[in-house]
């Protein structure tokens, strides 16, 4: 693992100008052969999950798929008083008019008036498949803006999932471009004063962004094996920058520190290769960590998670070779012109011009730390653990949940239209369907039991009490659509679900053999999607600590290493879960992160945040142990190299955890609920990672365990006994 990065970056390092520019070049075909080929968006057959799956799969066997639902809402003008019914029906037949001549439109309803004569509405099924209604709504929209302009004295507005959705989705891209606005200046002011260079400030941000670059057009071509949710350019976007940075920042600090080491008698090559030999081999495990940790999400079988697999694993990825490939040309060539300057002022100012030292050694506040630590170890742990314990204590009071479109900012027109819709008819809120398949003989048989079914339905108080029931011309599929007057999230609704899946359909439906039956519809997709989460999350757990255990134990050598890697991300884990609990499910912190509390965790944010940082903790766990490591190899006694790697490593890893905490924290304004959730846990996750774990609770574990921690590793016992050695700048000299 050490030659490759060192064979690289002594091939970059001495032809600086091919690497440099075969870096632009390799960023410029993936982005052009990703926009040639295009890519692969998930369908709505991949999105389908449990028993409301393969309710959904049957349904659309028989002809009757889910379709995507556009409502059109008739209403009285604010402060005009009453509806004029007979305006409000001239209206309705002429959207009914327009609509039908679409050819996006499948079929229209009549107009339906809501109960207490406030409104009137309009359906309108949708042609194709239910995802790719939103790129087929704008015919729609234009109609009814021209109802509303041909009858001034109502109000006219549409909403319904696709228009609802196409809001979301821009609003999201609003908002990311707002987070890269305040992530770009914030990882350029850190680089800035980390390295005093605007030189050197830049090169992180230029390697992260033509890493994401690249990046996209990869996943474009990945879209045809793993389809594309929607969402791989925001996960590219969210890691990209973070590893991106963190790598060449690795690199470019232990580059700094050789080459002031060597005091100017190594070329800028050598020094390269001397940081090629530490920080690049860092850089390539701790990429392979993150990617092996991405990969484990391909284990929740679900093609959102499988897309972020994939977008994560590429970024990465790329990063990587970045890192291994053009980071060595431009450091020879920056460390060449750093050279070339100091020779001048030399020549100018006398030979006693010394080059700008790197600062050393850990800052006030980690120095201290490592003082008590160091005297007191057993304290120091016991007081870190009990601090992660208790802030992970609120994950006993989990509560997972889909999030469904009622938690979606109303400042989006068509939620406002949302609201007054299922205001007029809140019958419209969710529904429950009964899918049914059988032989085409048996449909009499099956029609009779679907309407006990619905008769037994109407007089439970959770749902509306009406229904229908439609079936395919075959005759052998058939579905009943029961509607629920409540929002999916609410318990009504998922109690009506309850009582159909273990109440009513056992005694209708479930009486006729040889037939096969299945529950879908709103409630349905919001309960078995978390179930299937949470079936899941066991094994996927159990796989990364697999792998975190595996990854250490090879990059290090020791087995106890790999346990203590294991407990320390879970450690970090559960308390940035129960922060993130305690945070989001109260209402106590409402006003200060600009939410409206649902009282429960995005269903897929646990499992992202384990994989995350999973991932991510091993930069910092791999850069620092690797300068523990380093030390202890040339015979330093393990209590010093510890306390030694872990002040040398404070600096970089208290600038790297900044740049990610800036990151993710710039999630947490955005409007969308999990993705707000997701950027508060991550960033949390980090402080506690780089500020507690990796300062306090890693080297305290570290010093109480002495030589021990470098068991069963005879190579590292050889050196503890050994005389020091030489340094590797004093093998090279």
């Amino acid at each position: 693992m050490t030659k490759l990065p060192l064979r690289v970056a002594r091939w970059s390092a001495g032809h600086p100008w091919r690497a440099i520019v075969g870096w632009f070049l390799f960023v410029a075909v993936c982005l052009g052969i990703g926009m040639a080929v295009g890519g692969n968006a998930a369908k709505s057959e991949d999105f389908r999950i449990g028993e409301a799956g393969r309710a959904e799969a049957l349904a659309a066997e028989g002809g009757l798929p889910q379709r995507a639902v556009e409502r059109v809402l008739i209403s009285a003008r604010p402060g005009t008083g009453r509806l004029d019914e007979h305006a409000a029906d001239a209206a309705a037949l002429d959207v009914v008019r327009r609509m039908k001549e679409l050819p996006e439109v499948h079929s229209v309803s009549a107009p339906v008036s809501s109960t207490d004569g406030t409104a009137v509405r309009v359906d309108v099924a949708m042609n194709g498949p239910e995802l790719d209604a939103e790129q087929h709504l704008d015919p729609l929209r234009v109609q009814t803006e021209q109802v509303q302009a041909a009858h001034p004295d109502l109000r006219i507005e549409e909403t319904g999932s696709p228009s609802i959705g196409k809001a979301v989705d821009e609003l999201r891209d609003e908002d990311l471009s707002k987070t890269e606005m305040i992530a770009l200046p914030i990882t350029l002011i850190t680089m800035l004063v980390v390295f005093a260079s605007i030189a050197m400030a830049l090169v992180p941000l230029l390697l992260a962004i033509s890493s994401i670059v690249a990046s996209v057009g990869l996943s474009m071509l990945a879209s045809h094996v793993f389809p594309d949710t929607g969402i791989s350019t925001n996960i590219i976007l969210l890691i990209g920058m973070a590893v991106g940075v963190d790598y060449t920042l690795f690199y470019l600090k232990r580059e700094r520190e050789e080459r002031a080491r060597s005091g100017g008698r190594l070329s800028p090559q050598a020094v390269v290769e001397l940081a090629a030999a530490t920080s690049g081999r860092a850089v390539v495990v701790s990429g392979f960590a993150v990617i092996v940790s991405s990969a484990t999400l391909y284990l929740a079988d679900d093609v959102i998670f499988a897309s972020i697999a994939t977008a994560a694993i590429v970024v990465t990825l790329v990063a990587v070779v970045s890192s291994m490939t053009v980071l060595p040309a431009l450091l020879a060539k920056l460390g060449a012109r750093a050279e070339r300057r100091l020779e001048r002022k030399r020549a100018r100012h006398g030979a006693a011009v010394q080059a700008r030292q790197p600062k050393r050694g850990a800052g006030p506040i980690t120095s201290a730390l490592l003082r008590t630590t160091s005297r007191r170890p057993s304290a120091t742990l016991a007081a870190g653990v009990i601090a992660m314990l208790a802030l992970a204590a609120p994950l006993l009071n989990l509560n997972l949940t889909d999030m469904g479109p009622e938690t979606y900012p109303r400042s989006i027109p068509a939620m406002q239209t949302f609201d007054r819709l299922n205001q007029a008819f809140p019958e419209l809120k969710s529904m429950n369907q009964v899918v049914v398949r059988a032989d085409a003989g048996r449909e009499g048989e099956v029609t009779a039991a679907l309407r006990d079914l619905a008769q037994r339905a109407k007089a439970d108080q959770n749902m509306a009490g009406t229904a229908s029931l439609r079936t395919s011309p075959d005759g052998r599929v058939s579905v009943l659509e029961l509607a629920v007057p409540h929002y999916v999230s609410d318990k009504a609704a998922q109690q009506s679900l309850k009582d159909i899946r273990e109440e009513y359909l056992p005694v209708t439906v479930g009486k006729l053999a040889g037939v096969e039956a299945a529950v879908t519809g709103d409630v349905a997709r919001f309960a078995d999607y978390p179930e299937h989460q949470k079936q899941k999350l066991p094994l996927i757990i159990g796989a990364l600590l697999l792998a975190t255990f595996a990854m250490t134990v090879w990059a290090f050598r020791s087995v106890v290493l790999g346990l203590v890697g294991v407990l320390l991300n879970l450690l970090s884990a559960g308390a940035s879960l129960g922060l993130l609990v305690l945070v989001f499910q109260g209402k106590w912190a409402e006003g200060l992160l600009a939410f409206d509390s649902t009282g429960s965790i995005g269903s897929r944010v646990p499992l992202l945040l384990f994989v995350i940082l999973f991932g991510l903790s091993m930069d910092y766990q791999v850069f620092v142990i690797s300068r523990i490591r380093e030390a202890a190899l040339r015979g330093v006694p393990t209590r010093q190299a510890v306390l030694d790697g872990i002040g040398s490593s404070a600096g970089v890893v208290t600038s790297a955890a900044f740049v990610m905490v800036t990151v993710f924290a710039s999630f947490v304004p955005l409007h969308i609920m999990e993705m707000k959730q997701m950027g508060f846990s991550l960033a949390a996750a980090v402080l506690l990672d780089a500020f507690v774990i990796r300062v306090v609770i890693l080297p305290s574990l570290m010093l109480l365990l002495g030589n021990a921690n470098w068991w069963p590793s005879r190579g590292m016992r050889r050196a503890q006994i050994a005389q020091p050695l030489e340094s590797p700048l004093e093998k090279v000299g």
